[in-house]
């Protein structure tokens, strides 16, 4: 098995010559790519399908088995992600921004790549096709670390990749970690000098153990305790199929909304709806109010009464809690208490309202009278993504291409001294 730390030396070797490649350079490789992952399909499905079969006798969630699991639709999402990035304006290389000083030096702000990058993520392996593709049309090299549960899922996508650049492009810009050892996580984590940063993406408990462990640099993405606040203004049939299209079209990802916040004067319009929306689809875990408001239950809902857990709680699964609030206040208080600073939304027709919640409402992405499910790379017109950033550092929101640059300042002069 190769060393960890032969990897990292070929990595930032790698880097080396890839912050030197032009666009055309690296969008031919990207093609090259993409190719040979749609030349390996049936060899990446058959790797996929053991990842699945082994989840499922372990017990995984059916709706994170969605997430690991891919088709040939999914394959070929992966290679039309790949194509957007190509499609991409060259991140590299661009002046920010530049002005001359009084004594006539010209200043100008250049992007230049991250350097040479590690993401150590959960699950999904078309996060290593977009983690990889968005490196390397930036001029980073990346060591992808996946979880055990896509260990064969991502081997095989990675072999496809490197054929792939073998034909038109470096193909040590990229390494996947597979050892499956959770050694090599604290490794990554400690590698001063040969790793620029490190992106987690995950649950709770993955991100806690990078941002607490790591020695180097860490863009932190969130868990997504999301919520959608409605009020007696909103569109009480849109509402519904808003609240149902954040918890039910994927529950297992982080922009799924999981606590719905319903002002008390909404709670007996909109409950009522909502349960038969949900009715067979998934459990309502409801406060005292918001129960009474249903009315009789419809046939085949499955209701439970909410605890105070329940509005800290990511679930990633066809539950939803819903708490009565008295007020915009109220709801904004409890979403700053509760929520993971990923995605918050409100349903209302008054203007004012809508204004006052993105004002306060601290998270990267809020929205009015729409789902949470927007909060996407693609969606954004990004091309793929590389996580969405809860922090307030330079990347926050679905992180594409911009998130893995960073900038020096070149400056000219005309034989100017300081004095």
């Amino acid at each position: 098995m190769i060393s960890l730390e032969s990897i990292f030396k070929s990595l930032k070797n790698a880097q080396i010559k890839l912050a030197l490649e032009n666009r055309e350079a690296k969008d031919r490789a990207l093609e090259k790519a993409a190719a040979a992952i749609e030349a390996a399909r049936d060899e990446i499905l058959a790797a996929n399908a053991v990842d699945v079969e082994k989840a499922r006798a372990g017990g995984m969630k059916e709706a994170l088995v969605d997430r690991l699991a891919l088709d040939a639709k999914k394959i070929r999402g992966i290679t039309d992600g790949i194509a957007q990035v190509i499609r991409l304006e060259d991140p590299i290389g661009r002046v920010k921004a530049g002005w001359k000083t009084a004594n006539g030096l010209l200043i100008e702000q250049m992007t230049i790549p991250l350097g040479t990058v590690s993401i150590i993520y959960e699950s999904r392996p078309n996060v290593t096709a977009d983690a990889f593709s968005l490196a390397y049309k930036a001029g980073c090299a990346i060591l992808l670390r996946g979880s055990s549960a896509a260990l064969e899922s991502n081997r095989a996508l990675v072999k496809a990749i490197k054929k792939g650049l073998e034909e038109g492009g470096i193909p040590g810009a990229v390494e996947l970690a597979d050892s499956g050892s959770r050694d090599e996580v604290d490794e990554i984590l400690s590698a001063r000098g040969w790793i620029d940063a490190v992106l987690p993406r995950g649950g709770h408990e993955l991100i806690r153990r990078v941002v607490e462990n790591a020695r180097v640099p860490v863009i932190e993405t969130g868990e997504g305790n999301c919520h959608i606040y409605v009020e007696a203004s909103a569109d009480m049939k849109a509402a519904v199929e808003i609240i149902a299209n954040a918890k039910l079209q994927k529950p297992g990802v982080c922009n799924a909304v999981e606590t719905l916040l319903v002002r008390r004067d909404a709670a007996v319009v909109l409950m009522p709806l909502l349960a038969k929306k949900f009715a067979g689809k998934a459990e309502l875990r409801c406060d005292r109010e918001s129960l009474a408001a249903i009315g009789p239950l419809p046939a085949g809902l499955a209701v439970k009464d909410a605890v105070p857990e329940d509005w800290a709680t990511e679930f990633l699964d066809y539950i939803l809690a819903v708490k009565t609030v008295d007020s915009l206040d109220e709801a904004i208080t409890h979403i700053n208490t509760y929520g993971t600073k990923h995605s918050e939304a409100i349903l209302t027709n008054d203007l004012r309202a809508a204004e006052e919640f993105c004002r306060r409402v601290d998270a990267a992405c809020v929205y009015t009278n729409a789902s949470t499910r927007f909060t996407d790379g693609e969606e954004f017109g990004f091309g793929a993504e590389l996580g969405i950033s809860t922090q307030k550092f330079h990347a926050r929101g679905p992180m594409g291409l911009d998130a893995l640059t960073s900038y020096k300042y070149r400056i000219t002069g005309s034989g100017q001294i300081r004095e």
